[in-house]
Parts: C-alpha cells; sequence; structure tokens
C-alpha cells in the first residue's frame, strides 16, 4: 500500500522554531553585536509561544548564546542549544523539511549548495544530519533527498498545493531538471498533488534567485499575502506588478480566485560600504503557535504591513522584528528561522 505523505502549511501546529545562530566565523563579523541583538529579539518573541532550538558552532559559542538569552530573561526550559557548526545563520535553507509520512513527521534532508554555488555551505549542507545525529529531534526519522531544495523556495497551503517560482526551482545552478520531472519529484517526497508557479517577481540585493518566501505567502489555504510595489519610480514596478497580475489569475484548491492582501512598499535601504540595495520585504514574516513575527525596517510603512498581516491572521498577535540588521546580509526573518512541526519531540 502507497504511503501518503502531507507538507504542512507553516501554521500549522509547530513544537518549536530553529535557528543557526551568527558567529564570529561568518560573515557577520562586521554586524556580529547588531546580530546578536537580533536574534535575541527573535529568541524572545518566539519562546513566548513555543520551545527554541539554536545551533551553535562550538562549545564557547553555545555558552556565549546561553548568557544572551539568560539575559533576556528566556526560561532555560524553552531552550534548546546543540553544538553544530555552520558557514552561516539561513536555516530556512539548510534546515530539515518535514513532513507528515502515514501521520507520523519525519525530517527530509534535502542537499543545500549555497543557492546555485553563490557561497560555501559544506558545513550547512550538514547541519541537520548532524543535529538529528545528536538526537535534537528524538527518534524522528531523517530521510536524505537526493535533490537540492532550499525552505524558502516553496510555500504549502497544507492541502497539496506548492506555490514557488520558476527562476529558483527551475535555475539550472540547482537540479538542472525540467519542470515535469522536477514536479514528478517534489509530488513523491512533499505529497504535493498543484503546483502554482510565479513567473515573474524579484528583490534587488537579493542571492536566493527569487524565494517565494519574499514575495508571496500563503496565509490560509484560500488567501495570498504578498509584497506590492506602488511606486512606478522603483526598478521593482514592473516585475512586482507582473506577479501581482499573475497571484489574480491562480485558483485555490476549490478553482476559486484567491482572496489577495498586498502588502505596502518600503523606502530603498542601501548597504552603506557598496551601495547594494538591501532586499527589505514585508513578506518574509515567520508564523508560529498563536503569532505571527513580521520585519520592520523603521520605515513608515511599517504600521500598515502590521495591520495588513493582523487582517490576514486575525486571531494570531502580530509582532514586528526590527530587521534592518538581517537585511545587511541580504536576507531577513523568515529566512533565519525554520519552524518545526509538532509531532517532533525536542529533546536537549
Amino acid at each position: 500500500m502507497s504511503e501518503t505523505r502531507v507538507l504542512p502549511a507553516e501554521w500549522a501546529p509547530q513544537a518549536a522554531v530553529m535557528l543557526t545562530w551568527p558567529h564570529d566565523q561568518s560573515d557577520w563579523v562586521p554586524w556580529l553585536a547588531q546580530a546578536d541583538a537580533n536574534f535575541t529579539a527573535i529568541a524572545a518573541a518566539v519562546t513566548r509561544f513555543q520551545p527554541l532550538l539554536v545551533g551553535c558552532r562550538d562549545a564557547a559559542h553555545r555558552r556565549h548564546v546561553q548568557g544572551l538569552l539568560a539575559a533576556a530573561g528566556i526560561e532555560p526550559d524553552r531552550l534548546r542549544l546543540f553544538e553544530v557548526p555552520a558557514n552561516d545563520t539561513w536555516v530556512r535553507d539548510h534546515g530539515p523539511i518535514t513532513v507528515y509520512v502515514d501521520g507520523q513527521a519525519r525530517l527530509l534532508d534535502f542537499q543545500f549548495n549555497g543557492w546555485g554555488g553563490k557561497f560555501d555551505a559544506s558545513l550547512d549542507n550538514q547541519v541537520t544530519a548532524r543535529l538529528h545525529a545528536a538526537g535534537a529531534f528524538g527518534a524522528v526519522a531523517r530521510e536524505e533527498i537526493d535533490l537540492i531544495l532550499e525552505g524558502g523556495s516553496i510555500e504549502s497551503d497544507g492541502q497539496g498545493t506548492l506555490l514557488t517560482t520558476t527562476q529558483c526551482l527551475l535555475n539550472p545552478n540547482r537540479n538542472r531538471l525540467p519542470r515535469e520531472k522536477l514536479e514528478a519529484r517534489l509530488a513523491q517526497v512533499l505529497g504535493i498533488r498543484r503546483f502554482l508557479w510565479l513567473e515573474h517577481g524579484h528583490l534587488e540585493g537579493d542571492d536566493t534567485d527569487a524565494h517565494i518566501d519574499t514575495l508571496a505567502r500563503f496565509a490560509d489555504p484560500h488567501t495570498l499575502i504578498y509584497q506590492g510595489c506602488d511606486d512606478p519610480a522603483d526598478s521593482h514596478y514592473p516585475s512586482l506588478q507582473a506577479m501581482a497580475a499573475e497571484l489574480a489569475e491562480l485558483r485555490d484548491g476549490d478553482g476559486r480566485p484567491y482572496r489577495l492582501i498586498a502588502l505596502p512598499w518600503p523606502r530603498p535601504i542601501h548597504d552603506a560600504e557598496n551601495g547594494r540595495r538591501l532586499p527589505a520585504s514585508y513578506a518574509n514574516f515567520l508564523i508560529i503557535n498563536g503569532a505571527v513575527l513580521a520585519p520592520t525596517y523603521a520605515d513608515p510603512a511599517d504600521a500598515l504591513a502590521l495591520r495588513r498581516l493582523a487582517a490576514a491572521f486575525p486571531d494570531r498577535e502580530i509582532i514586528g522584528i526590527d530587521c534592518r540588521t538581517l537585511i545587511r546580509q541580504y536576507g531577513s526573518l523568515h529566512c533565519v528561522t525554520m519552524q518545526i512541526p509538532q509531532g517532533v519531540p525536542m529533546a536537549g
């Protein structure tokens, strides 16, 4: 008898949220104190609602992180800290993607190649396996998948629909598979029955080749919330307008148009050192048990973004997290977090 696989939606009950903490052998060195503060703010918000699993580089780094979290008043019984070396902090892309196989949680360990070979990811690619070997996920099975896939590149409605972008998943720097073969493989390992592909949408400064989690997200099986752009003078305007038109043409699992909620467009933010535009997106929020953690950028549009997220998630508390430090390394709040669904015991 064939097995049934389900890729849960992010709003499904969670066992924990996972972080890989920044350290002094990574690109965070120039802003390490600010990164520590940013990650501590995320940790404090998460642990109000559920446990937190933290990957630390080594024993000394673990003691450092423990000190930061203790100073923030976080209860130790909410924390699970493990020593696991990593190149960087983007756990959304190197952490496990959890599915339910015949109702039982299973950790899928896809390959991670640094977004198409742009960066060294040799340590990142071993994080899930090392955490699993250390007992971080209890007795839950880990399944190694011989396919490159990043968690930030896919969105699930929990009912068999996957939303993604052609720019990322069909990029030859990943798997070199035609769409039909890639869909068949993802249907097999993730239990996907419907694929929604976006051809448009990007953020300048984004190294991921248009991850969906910076552009458009499911708020429920019938609602999509997306990063809008209402400034015709902005270089993003044509692409994000075309993406909005694509979203309007999509249909949900019942064959109806999605309810669409546009997030406001923040002002441009540039790297002071090289002038590169930084990828500030309000779509890079994290759904947890009872709350949504939302990136903010000290921008006049922050308040409107929080209000629109509240409209999309009326039963959850909306908590803004200043992510100006995170975007200095070209990611934001969702990129540095990975939810661990219910059914995975949190050992530690």
